[in-house]
């Protein structure tokens, strides 16, 4: 239901500048497309546009033309907008060095910004497909480490800070940072 999970909370963040991430360049077409369906002001951005129409698109972006960009990882390097409100992944990222730096493009005006992971066990086949597809076998061995990263931080029942901080070899001084789905609503185990 993730496609009918994001229209929801697009309707809530209407005029909002935001990027979404996609796994593949097949997925953000089909995805922009559909948010051009439904009205949302949303342009591609991918390796295989071609790069006039690429740089374009930026520019769009940029200037407030457009709201939304969907994009695979190839998207946001040297990219300065402030005021991005919203980074989603809407598949899960191969490694959380990439999400971290993906989503440290919402909020750099400082104002509030969120950002949203989908997760999905499909995703997790999806990528070890991927790294099966690796010839050699330290970079599957690379890969799968990431994933399982990927995967800790997906899956944390704890403070998703505490995970982020930890695996970059830091320590968060709080219990809670307050500001995570886990610490603003923990969940209920048994």
């Amino acid at each position: 239901q993730s496609f009918s999970q994001l229209l929801d909370y697009l309707q809530k963040h209407k005029n909002e500048s935001g990027i979404i991430y996609c796994f593949s360049r097949r997925q953000v077409e089909e995805l922009t497309y559909n948010l051009q369906l439904e009205g949302y002001k949303a342009l591609p951005y991918h390796a295989g546009i071609e790069n006039d129409t690429r740089k374009l698109n930026q520019e769009k972006f940029i200037k407030d033309d457009v709201n939304i960009i969907v994009a695979t990882t190839a998207f946001g390097m040297g990219i300065n907008k402030p005021d991005v409100r919203f980074v989603i992944h809407y598949d899960l990222p191969q490694s959380l060095e990439g999400y971290y730096q993906e989503t440290g493009r919402a909020g750099r005006d400082g104002l509030p910004a969120e950002c949203i992971l989908f997760f999905s066990y499909a995703d997790k086949a999806k990528i070890e497909y991927f790294i099966h597809q690796k010839e050699s076998p330290e970079e599957r061995e690379v890969a799968t480490f990431q994933l399982r990263q990927m995967l800790n931080f997906a899956e944390a029942r704890t403070c998703r800070r505490h995970v982020l901080l930890q695996y970059f070899g830091e320590i968060y001084p709080k219990e809670t940072c307050a500001s995570c789905d886990n610490c603003a609503n923990p969940v209920n185990t048994f």
